[in-house]
């Protein structure tokens, strides 16, 4: 069972509403925040703050643009240990609460001699996987990125040719910075349905001195790890924290190339909220942003925290798939 990330959304206005939220005996601040996005913004939003033909009518790589090689040397230059550190979860070959469709892994030979195996991925958008999603994945009206229509482009027969993630065959390489905003507040991680606003980014950044910008990898913790170590496996889809939808113009702003998460969204959502996929769906098709989904940013937190760095260099190589909508991927941030 895939998650489905439908561009139906319903209309609703805009409310403010007030929730006090826990992690076990620590209680978080209040969570205050404004009026939610509408349907009617949204929409205009995606003709104000459109990245469509800003790197030319046949662009495919949209905001991996930016990522120059001036960029990815400077991203060469803060590693001073050589110490790695992967960003993605461990594949998981049985259904569970959090992997409802899991890996497809067998041996199929085990000798004195030699042994083999073999692994299918039959979700690869799925909550089990880390992957890196291809612009040919996600449409608004029949569009994907860069104004593209999908007919004919994206179809049963040949999958995607035009889009696919063979344009990023060969690697995205930057500056990564992670923003731990369970950190920031105080907590092992975020309750349900926390979103997270402009403001804790930014004061994030004013707590560490390291700000994200122009062609680099943004990343948002919420804590999804710790909390299932606290309590057990959890369906994402019904329990997560993220980021609010009024984020979406501070991530133009910020012209990041790459955004990662550990869940695309927060849920549950308030009453009238338009779909918990918005931001991902968003960033992916009209700002151009490659988005890596479903990571596990707990180790990198807590590298990042003994040495009090907060930006390294990323590497992100997806597989060589033909025609294919996405990527398993193995993440590696080096301090």
């Amino acid at each position: 069972m895939t998650e489905s990330k439908s561009n139906k959304r319903p209309l609703v206005s805009g409310f403010i509403c007030i929730a006090f939220l826990a992690v076990g005996s620590q209680a978080q601040e209040p969570d205050l925040f404004g009026s939610l996005v509408s349907e009617a913004q949204y929409q205009r939003w995606q003709t104000e703050l459109s990245n469509w033909g800003r790197w030319g009518s046949e662009d495919e790589l949209g905001a991996a643009n930016l990522i120059t090689p001036a960029k990815r040397a400077e991203a060469a230059g803060l590693v001073t240990e050589g110490f790695t550190v992967s960003l993605s979860s461990n594949a998981q070959n049985h259904i569970s609460l959090d992997v409802p469709c899991p890996v497809e892994w067998s041996m199929v030979r085990a000798t004195r001699s030699a042994a083999s195996d073999q692994i299918a991925y039959p979700c690869i958008h799925g909550p089990g996987t880390t992957h890196l999603d291809a612009f040919a994945h996600i449409f608004f009206d029949g569009k994907m990125w860069n104004g593209y229509d999908v007919d004919g482009l994206v179809t049963m027969e040949d999958g995607a040719t035009k889009n696919s993630i063979m344009t990023v065959k060969n690697g995205l390489v930057t500056r990564g910075v992670l923003y731990d905003i369970p950190r920031l507040k105080g907590v092992p991680y975020l309750d349900p349905g926390t979103r997270i606003y402009v403001e804790d980014l930014e004061a994030w950044e004013a707590q560490t001195g390291v700000r994200v910008g122009p062609g680099d990898a943004f990343f948002i913790r919420w804590g999804r790890w710790a909390r299932q170590d606290a309590v057990g496996p959890f369906d994402t889809g019904l329990e997560s924290a993220g980021l609010d939808n009024n984020v979406i113009p501070w991530l133009r702003e910020r012209d990041v190339a790459i955004a990662g998460w550990e869940t695309p969204g927060y849920a549950p959502q308030p009453e009238g909220d338009i779909s918990r996929l918005a931001l991902h769906n968003f960033a992916l098709t009209i700002l151009g942003i490659q988005v890596l989904d479903r990571a596990d940013f707990q180790a990198l937190a807590e590298a990042a925290a003994e040495r009090d760095r907060w930006e390294f260099m990323v590497t992100i190589a997806p597989l060589a798939i033909p025609n294919g909508t996405g990527s398993p991927v193995n993440p590696i941030a080096m301090f």
